[in-house]
């Protein structure tokens, strides 16, 4: 976004605020809203962390600078009546503090799986929607969770489910078997975030190896 593009969004016709939509760029996923001065947007541009403006707080306030859950800004555009901003952006963790990937509950996106524990899900619930709640489980221990259970046993358990859901997972593919091959992959990535989790990290450090291998 150019200064001459910055200068002629319709700042005055809500008291120097524009309401930000962000928006996953790979899934398309709606992930929140907040509110950007000019000072807020010129610090994302400059940044490449997306960062607002804080009406409760009254500063400036840039999306994981307490949680490290930052948005890596992607692209900014404005609507045709220039007072709405859309914001692409590559979550480095959940965006809802409530441990969600959005913190619209049933925003949805591209489809990637099934959730974790047998548990049913929304359309377009993903490996980010899973991660997110891996990062919930992780925090809270809710009682009677398999996951917290994976936890408390701690990484070297959790490592060892990760080897035999591997190896299940060949024997599926050899076997020629597409369900069991399916079925063996989901568990495999479910047990594989948390692992990563247990020894804190994500997807979201995943992604940037894989960005970083991938650089032209």
């Amino acid at each position: 976004m150019t200064p001459e593009q910055i200068a002629n969004l319709g700042w005055d016709k809500q008291g120097g605020l524009l309401p930000a939509i962000v928006q996953d760029v790979d899934t398309r996923r709606v992930l929140m809203l907040g509110y950007m001065d000019r000072a807020a947007l010129q610090a994302t541009l400059e940044s490449g962390r997306v960062t607002f403006f804080s009406r409760s707080k009254g500063r400036l306030w840039t999306k994981g600078e307490s949680s490290g859950h930052f948005l890596a800004l992607v692209s900014v555009e404005a609507d045709c009546d220039a007072d709405t901003l859309l914001v692409q952006a590559r979550p480095r963790g959940p965006t809802c503090h409530l441990g969600r990937a959005s913190c619209f509950a049933n925003a949805t996106g591209a489809a990637l799986g099934t959730g974790p524990e047998g548990a049913a899900t929304a359309p377009g619930f993903g490996l980010r929607d899973l991660d997110a709640l891996v990062a919930a489980r992780e925090r809270e221990r809710p009682a009677g969770r398999y996951t917290t259970a994976l936890f408390e046993s701690g990484p070297r358990r959790i490592a060892q489910k990760v080897g035999e859901e591997g190896v299940e997972t060949a024997l599926a593919a050899v076997a020629q078997d597409e369900a069991a091959l399916l079925g063996e992959a989901a568990d495999l990535l479910y047990h594989l975030l948390v692992l990563l989790r247990a020894r804190g990290l994500g997807l979201a450090e995943v992604e940037a190896v894989l960005a970083q291998r991938h650089r032209p």
